[in-house]
């Protein structure tokens, strides 16, 4: 594997390199959202941009529904046979951005396609489905098997995830009562999750390394560091919204904390993420220094090590994070602040192109 020093002998890697342009994603979702609109039933609550939508069912019962993918971590999942962590990814993917708005996920349906029909990789796939499904207390309801010869390629697969969960009117959490001053938790990553992959493949390809090399310091192979499932949040949100006064919540997916944040922050609120409340994982710091990618870039494509935050008044805060805590069994860090401003996120200190944030975490209150 090759170790030289970022920066020697080769510019700087961005995903618009990659072939994932976000900010050509976020004009896409501004033309649909026009289009969907003409789609419209009375029974629709909100509008495009959350991390679910919600359809009034009977009263004050809204249902909400996802629809999403794994990205291109489906290529090294095929290369390196992870079949069924990877359907526990298309799982969590859908069920997190359930949780962001409070809902109790009800059930779940699954789409795959593939080149040709092998019915162990489908059951293995599936496997990891219903594992995850099992785990957050969800129905596994069905779906669609499709063979593609001829569009996919051979071996190839392909999958989309959709999840329906209901949450009472009264109990949605969509940002409304965020304040400047409250604080926001962040709750740990178990790796990059399912985003940011096309980025990371061509880094391992620029650097010469292969999926079975080392992760220095971690008794990982770059392939288990970067296929570690995504992690689900239901047990600790349900704890954290049954005990604490939660205000908005964001799963950190495609476009970091800067893309998710605000996405549940009402106007006038401003997220700060203060750099050096987290340690950044190893495999961050790989791809930043063997791109290399600059931090800011970083920031927009990846997690970085936070997967799920929550806002909740700071005098609440620390006991918060120790509730989190006791769930997923690691430290849960106050990350940040909600300041009065134009709504978006700020980094204090500020991202610099590669000094990388502090690795000693400070205090979290």
């Amino acid at each position: 594997m090759t170790d030289r020093h970022a920066g020697q002998g080769r510019d700087a890697l961005t995903y618009r390199g990659a072939g994932v342009d976000l900010d050509a994603a976020e004009a896409v979702v501004g033309r649909i959202a026009r289009e969907a609109a003409r789609a419209r039933r009375a029974e629709v609550v909100g509008g495009l941009g959350g991390f679910a939508g919600f359809f009034r069912w009977e009263g004050q019962v809204l249902l909400a529904a996802t629809c999403d993918g794994v990205g291109t971590k489906l290529a090294v999942a095929l290369e390196c046979d992870a079949l069924e962590a990877i359907g526990r990814d298309l799982v969590a993917m859908n069920v997190n951005d359930l949780l962001v708005h409070g809902a109790e996920p009800l059930f779940f349906l699954d789409y795959v396609a593939v080149e040709r029909l092998d019915a162990e990789r489908v059951a293995r796939v599936v496997r990891g489905m219903a594992d995850a499904c099992r785990e957050v207390g969800c129905a596994l309801l069905g779906g669609e098997t499709a063979a593609m010869p001829g569009l996919l390629p051979p071996g190839g697969m392909e999958l989309a995830g959709f999840a329906v969960g209901w949450v009472a009117a009264d109990r949605l959490v969509d940002g409304r009562r965020v304040q400047p001053g409250d604080a926001i938790l962040g709750l740990p990553a178990s790796g990059p999750h399912s985003n940011g992959f096309s980025l990371i493949r061509q880094v391992v390809a620029a650097a010469g390394a292969r999926w079975d090399d080392p992760l220095p310091g971690t008794g990982r192979t770059l392939a288990e560091a970067a296929l570690v499932p995504t992690r689900i949040y239901a047990a600790a949100v349900r704890r954290l919204l049954a005990e604490f006064d939660v205000r908005a919540m964001a799963h950190i997916t495609g476009g970091g904390l800067p893309g998710n944040v605000p996405r549940t922050l009402p106007e006038g609120c401003r997220a700060v993420i203060h750099w050096g409340r987290w340690a950044v994982p190893p495999l961050f710091r790989w791809i930043q220094r063997h791109g290399p990618v600059a931090w800011g870039e970083m920031a927009r494509v990846f997690n970085l090590g936070i997967g799920f935050t929550v806002v909740v008044p700071a005098v609440q805060a620390p006991a918060a994070a120790r509730a989190a805590a006791d769930v997923l069994g690691e430290e849960v860090p106050v990350i940040g602040r909600i300041a009065a401003g134009p709504r978006g996120v700020a980094f204090d200190p500020p991202l610099g192109a590669d000094a990388p944030p502090r690795s000693d975490p400070v205090s979290r209150s």
